[in-house]
């Protein structure tokens, strides 16, 4: 399994960044997503930048990240979980009955 990790750019070029994620600073390929301004958020993988998120959706990744590392140590961690947790689960709509 892959896990992408957000960031947020604090600055940039036409092909790097130099992002930023509980404090740590990386260097991050642009080439697939293009050039980014300062501020923005990233998904990414391995140093590169796989997709950009928006502040919302990169909070929820980043929630559900520490979600799993506190289940791992035997914390309580629903409340990292709450947009899934406050919602019933759905099918894909290619697997539900028409």
């Amino acid at each position: 399994m892959c896990i992408g990790i957000p960031m947020r750019i604090i600055e940039s070029n036409a092909f790097m960044a130099r992002c930023e994620r509980h404090g740590e600073v990386f260097t991050i390929s642009l080439m697939l997503v293009g050039p980014q301004p300062a501020g923005t958020y990233l998904l990414t993988h391995l140093g590169s930048a796989i997709r950009v998120l928006d502040a919302a959706e990169a909070r929820a990744i980043d929630d559900a990240l520490a979600g799993l590392a506190e289940a791992v140590e035997g914390r309580e961690f629903a409340s990292l979980f709450a947009d899934l947790i406050s919602r019933e689960p759905e099918l894909p709509a290619h697997l539900r009955d028409n």
